[in-house]
């Protein structure tokens, strides 16, 4: 599928987590731009034989930096544009088949599933935790 393709269906499943979590109106295209670019991101990362794990950490690192520019922006909490941009790389359908793998005790495949699913959301993890941190960090020196 082309790269604006995946930027389109992003958009609209974020701004569909966007108005289930609440998010304000006017933080609606924020977010799901957030959504958006993170996932493009992703899959172009993925397509440049990158692993899974690196490149949901590279697009969450990305939602992150976005999520702060954006709360500058609109004068908004950071979670309003970053919870709703991570919903496409949430690993929903690895736990799933691991899931599946497990009921049909096919137990080597469920840990397998299992584990990508855990590193996966490590990544997601860690790419939001290093952008917040750096921000924090730089935002103290400012003030002093």
């Amino acid at each position: 599928m082309a790269y604006y393709k995946h930027f389109i269906f992003a958009i609209l499943s974020t701004v569909g987590f966007s108005v289930l979590f609440n998010v304000p109106k006017k933080s609606i295209f924020y977010a799901g731009l957030t959504g958006g670019i993170g996932w493009t991101l992703y899959i172009y990362a993925k397509d440049l034989t990158m692993s899974s794990t690196f490149s949901v950490f590279l697009a969450s690192t990305f939602v992150g930096i976005l999520g702060e520019v954006f709360a500058r922006i609109d004068k908004k909490p950071v979670t309003t544009f970053v919870i709703p941009g991570i919903v496409p790389l949430v690993p929903g359908y690895t736990i799933y088949l691991s899931m599946i793998n497990l009921i049909n005790q096919e137990f080597y495949r469920a840990v397998e599933f299992g584990t990508e699913a855990v590193f996966t959301s490590g990544a997601i993890s860690v790419g939001i935790i290093f952008v917040t941190s750096g921000a924090r960090i730089i935002k103290e020196k400012r003030k002093k």
